[in-house]
């Protein structure tokens, strides 16, 4: 069962958000780009708060845990995905983005299977806002503009870097961990 509290209340919002933003994207509704902008961003405002008033209240549970990056990557996803569809992203960005994405999960998944739990560093929140920020502004200004497209390889840096920042950081984390492991074992006090 899904324990109640706000943080959780917001990660669900964020993703029954979802399908808001995808729709009002890409069905032909009036002002569609200024529902889906709107909802887009509050959506990404949950993001911070769920996080924030879950560790100020010590309120963090594991559905939190396990939900609310799902949650994230869900929102980017279907707005890329959305945006490559309108022709307002080239697919190959949206690639990048979204096998970062995907990546990290995977390792996140094995790090947390070796005891190893890696949180998030100040350039996966830099990556973070950044994406969001290139959503919304190629929600907002249609044709992109030479300012939106240099937001946008900001936030395909960020991501890469981001990326290649946490592999080296479990991999580190976990090559620790198996070097004391053999050490205890070829060492027993």
């Amino acid at each position: 069962m899904v324990p109640l509290n706000i943080p959780n209340a917001l990660t669900m919002l964020r993703i029954l958000m979802v399908p808001v933003v995808v729709v009002a994207l890409l069905a032909e509704i009036p002002d569609g780009d200024l529902v889906a902008g709107i909802v887009f961003a509050l959506a990404a405002l949950t993001d911070g708060l769920d996080g924030y008033i879950a560790r100020r209240r010590d309120d963090v549970t594991t559905f939190g845990k396990l939900m609310d990056p799902l949650a994230d990557k869900l929102l980017i996803v279907a707005a890329l995905v959305s945006l490559v569809a309108l022709d307002r992203l080239q697919a190959w960005i949206a690639m990048v983005i979204i096998a970062r994405e995907l990546a990290v999960t995977g390792l996140r998944a094995v790090a947390v299977e070796e005891g190893v739990v890696i949180a998030a560093s100040w350039l996966g929140k830099v990556k973070t806002a950044l994406q969001v920020a290139a959503v919304i502004a190629l929600i907002a200004v249609a044709p992109a503009t030479t300012a939106v497209d240099v937001l946008v390889y900001a936030a395909v840096a960020a991501t890469v870097i981001s990326g290649a920042d946490y592999f080296f950081g479990v991999r580190r984390r976990l090559d620790g961990r198996e070097s004391k492991r053999r050490k205890a074992e070829a060492d027993p006090v």
